[in-house]
């Protein structure tokens, strides 16, 4: 069977090429992970919000009392930004596209409403004002600030040129990077506090603690060249002082560090969609990328196991996080296991767990796409125990497929942001050290 590729663009000059092909269960590993990142990427350039050029949170109209597709995120954002490199590398976009759309975004960035410097969990794409996440969360999120701030010195990284357009991308993103308060966050204290709102103060009073998803937090703010920490904050704030270890093993992986089976995937995805775990180590792990690598192999161990006797687990068919599920939302794990499975977890291991991460890509695409394929790539979580599929796409889920995938067949994003010099200093300062280093 002879394999046909089409050419097309669509109004955005993105290159949809498709493939005709009765056989397309055949495709090779490597041409099947590049319609994924493809597709998925189409999440944040067709998709994205068209005044701000920002992601969505999610992709289903009646979310949020109608309001849906005017509600941008910020953290969900800065993966996708990540993620433009990637669009230029691989000849999705152009150079010029993608520096447009980055002006784009940093126009809504920089008339957006900060707090101290820290940008919100969501914002109104039209009128680039706060959208509340919660009661008492309408004002900064340092988290979401950090995800935000990962992309946009990856592009700073890669936008290298001297031409006036790249010379002003640089200058914008640097202003905004400079000017986030992370050591005002800290209240004074040795440890970073997640919210802070004018009206609320500090009320939610969440400390960014480990082990999770937030590693990244501290490693930006320790690499700050106006509102820095010290290296007291890291190990009082985030390892709280070697609390944050674990040592136990489960499916006789050993885990350094965080909950019991380790918690749901995504807390090896975000923060290392720049920061390259690789030989990466400090006083309390001697590689992160173990640390990473034996979580996902417990989940994946666990979904094999399958101990609760959920239908369509199996060595193919893995993978827990936090997504949407049949009864709303939920943060899935081995221990908060609902019978979801959602693609990002086995997907976004990939380099971690190539093999195993490989089998439940062919399974997902081969034996389930005909429910689970649609405009940006998989829809975000099913359950074949439930006889459910979701109905969209969640953008913190999105992003990092495209980002982790791309870590493990090239290091791009990985290359780019260890590059930047003041996150060099950050790592070192904080105690890390790495052959990237």
């Amino acid at each position: 069977m002879v394999l046909v590729l089409y050419n097309c663009k669509n109004s955005k000059g993105l290159q949809t090429g498709y493939l005709v092909n009765n056989e397309i269960g055949n495709l090779s590993h490597e041409a099947l992970l590049d319609r994924v990142q493809k597709q998925t990427f189409k999440y944040f350039w067709d998709f994205a919000e068209p005044n701000s050029g920002m992601a969505r949170e999610r992709s289903q109209k009646d979310a949020f009392e109608g309001e849906s597709l005017n509600i941008v995120t910020s953290g969900g954002s800065g993966f996708g930004i990540a993620c433009l490199p990637i669009a230029v590398e691989r000849r999705w976009i152009t150079r010029t596209q993608a520096l447009h759309h980055l002006q784009k975004i940093l126009g809504f960035l920089e008339r957006a409403e900060t707090y101290h410097g820290a940008f919100s969990h969501w914002y109104f794409g039209d009128t680039a004002q706060t959208r509340h996440f919660s009661d008492l969360d309408d004002g900064g999120d340092i988290v979401e600030t950090a995800f935000l701030m990962q992309g946009l010195l990856i592009n700073r990284q890669y936008f290298n040129g001297n031409n006036i357009n790249e010379k002003d991308i640089r200058d914008r993103i640097t202003k905004l990077w400079e000017a986030v308060e992370w050591d005002w966050y800290t209240r004074g204290e040795k440890a970073i506090t997640w919210h802070w709102s004018p009206k609320h103060s500090f009320g939610i009073n969440l400390k960014v603690s480990g082990w999770n998803e937030a590693l990244v937090v501290y490693v930006l703010a320790a690499a700050s060249p106006t509102h820095a920490i010290d290296r007291e904050t890291y190990h009082n704030g985030w390892a709280r002082n070697a609390q944050m270890k674990n040592d136990k093993s489960y499916y006789s992986h050993k885990l350094p560090l965080g909950e019991d089976y380790g918690g749901p995937l995504f807390l090896s995805h975000y923060s290392f969609i720049g920061l390259n775990p690789k030989g990466l180590k400090d006083q309390y792990v001697d590689d992160y990328f173990k640390q990473n690598r034996n979580h996902s192999l417990i989940n994946y161990e666990y979904c094999k196991d399958n101990p609760k006797g959920y239908k369509g687990y199996s060595d193919k068919c893995w993978g827990l996080t936090a997504s949407d599920n049949h009864k709303g939302y939920s943060a899935h794990s081995p221990t908060n296991d609902l019978g979801i499975i959602t693609p990002t977890a086995a997907l976004s291991s990939y380099p971690y767990t190539p093999e195993a991460s490989g089998k439940a890509l062919r399974y997902f695409y081969n034996n389930l796409k005909e429910k689970l394929w649609g405009d940006y790539g998989f829809y975000d979580a099913f359950s074949e125990h439930h006889n459910w599929v979701s109905d969209g796409y969640i953008a913190i889920d999105q992003g990092p497929i495209i980002a982790m995938i791309e870590n493990y067949r090239t290091g791009l994003l990985w290359t780019l942001f260890m590059q930047d010099e003041e996150v060099k200093k950050g790592l070192k300062k904080l105690g890390f050290s790495s052959p990237f280093l």
